[in-house]
């Protein structure tokens, strides 16, 4: 097999650096990573490893760059004009940045789930397997098993399994995050990040989706930005509190919360700041 530097498919097959706080395998590693917007520059030399099959929280302020540096892990801060990066970002032992690694292929494998949620104007089927008919898989019976395995694993298909061709639109704010969360593992990513996937939702559908994602770390790598202390320390196993763009302090998620190291994050999860 030829190394996954030159794969197009970028399925690498280097071996994994292992995290003895964690336990387990890093899926990614954020090496000396800094990132500008055009002169101004947004992140400053974030070191950290996040390990697979894990939920990994960032949290901070508002401004202090959490999305930069998520929407970074799948490269979609590319399509700004202007931007570039120091240092790196590996995904299996292989750069993110490597010139061989087709971004298209990068982001099957790196699932992304935003703020808002934002079904397409298609039926429920249909924006579940929209990722296959783009990619000119129109079987009927895959289409229908992929549709399925999403949907149950979005917690999702005992509530729409009767409705599938109905509109996206007609599901309540709740269920239209959770199918874009259906949306998102249909090509079986093996990372899934989100972007406060509950900040548009209530009480009732945020606790929902927090069951989901407890759920969805057997068979993903989940990372996630939220501004919720409470979302973190209930989801996450681990979490790295960043300030003003800088990693100020990174570990185990009840070790963050009921033990900081760093005065800087005790003063933040105790709201002395925001």
């Amino acid at each position: 097999m030829p190394p996954a530097a030159s794969n197009p498919d970028f399925r690498a097959t280097a071996s994994r650096a292992k995290d003895p706080a964690a336990g387990r395998e890093d899926l990614i590693r954020i090496e000396r990573f800094s990132f500008f917007y055009g002169e101004k520059q947004a992140i400053h030399d974030i070191d950290m490893a996040i390990p697979e099959r894990q939920v990994t929280a960032l949290i901070g302020p508002s401004g202090c760059d959490k999305s930069t540096l998520l929407r970074n892990m799948n490269r979609l801060n590319d399509l700004i004009d202007g931007v570039r990066h120091e240092g790196d970002i590996r995904l299996d032992g292989t750069s993110l940045y490597d010139p061989k690694v087709e971004v298209i292929s990068l982001r099957k494998r790196v699932g992304m789930v935003f703020q808002k949620y934002n079904p397409f104007a298609k039926s429920i089927y249909e924006n579940v397997v929209f990722s296959l008919r783009v990619a000119g898989r129109n079987k009927r019976k895959e289409l229908d098993e992929t549709a399925e395995r999403a949907l149950r694993s979005a917690a999702l298909w005992d509530e729409v399994k009767d409705r599938l061709h109905q509109s996206a639109f007609s599901l309540s704010g709740g269920q239209q995050q959770r199918l874009c969360i259906a949306r998102a593992i249909a090509n079986q990513p093996e990372i899934l990040l989100m972007d406060e996937p509950c900040a548009a939702l209530d009480p009732t559908a945020t606790l929902k989706i927090e069951e989901l994602i407890r759920q969805l770390k057997r068979q993903f790598t989940i990372v996630i930005v939220t501004h919720n202390m409470e979302q973190a320390t209930r989801c996450s196993d681990r979490t790295a509190f960043l300030y003003m763009g800088r990693l100020v302090e990174y570990g185990a998620t009840m070790q963050i919360f009921e033990n900081p190291r760093e005065s800087r994050t005790e003063d933040y999860i105790s709201g002395r700041f925001s």
